[in-house]
């Protein structure tokens, strides 16, 4: 085995994690994690409007939601036990309740935006309600995921 070629790509693999540490840390401050939450329903708007200019504007919003924020100075609010949570939960693929849970948030944002394109209210405002309230329930698993993490030990920051 190449060395070199074994050290780069340990080199790459440490610098994703330290990414994904360094915007977990930010998107886990309250302010990052609500906004994000109460800004789904932009998601559908641009589908909705037909826009694309609101599509760039929302887009640009979401990809710097989690990073325009500070760290959290402790750890006591619930979405950054939540978020945390998330970022432990993902180091490794589950089958599991939030795996399910995402899975069907998911296929309500896609009945969400099907609804938007079709310009249905009827649709496309449900779906985005249970996609957010899914969401919630997804938070909370995290947070209790990240509960029991810090109770076993594992090393949390």
């Amino acid at each position: 085995m190449d060395t070199r070629r074994y050290r780069q790509s340990e080199t790459l693999s440490t610098g994703s994690a330290q990414l994904k540490r360094w915007v977990f840390a930010r998107h886990s401050n309250p302010l990052s994690a609500w906004s994000r939450w109460a800004s789904t329903p932009l998601i559908v708007l641009p589908i909705w409007k037909r826009s694309t200019w609101s599509g760039a504007a929302v887009t640009a919003w979401m990809l710097l939601n989690p990073i325009v924020f500070r760290s959290p100075r402790n750890e006591n609010a619930w979405s950054t036990r939540a978020m945390l949570g998330e970022e432990l939960w993902s180091e490794r693929l589950r089958c599991d309740k939030a795996s399910a849970i995402n899975v069907l948030s998911t296929a309500a944002m896609v009945v969400s935006i099907v609804g938007a394109r079709r310009r249905s209210a009827y649709q496309a405002l449900p779906a985005t309600a249970i996609q957010m309230t899914l969401t919630l329930v997804f938070w909370k698993l995290m947070a209790d995921f990240y509960a029991k993490a810090q109770y076993a030990g594992h090393s949390t920051r």
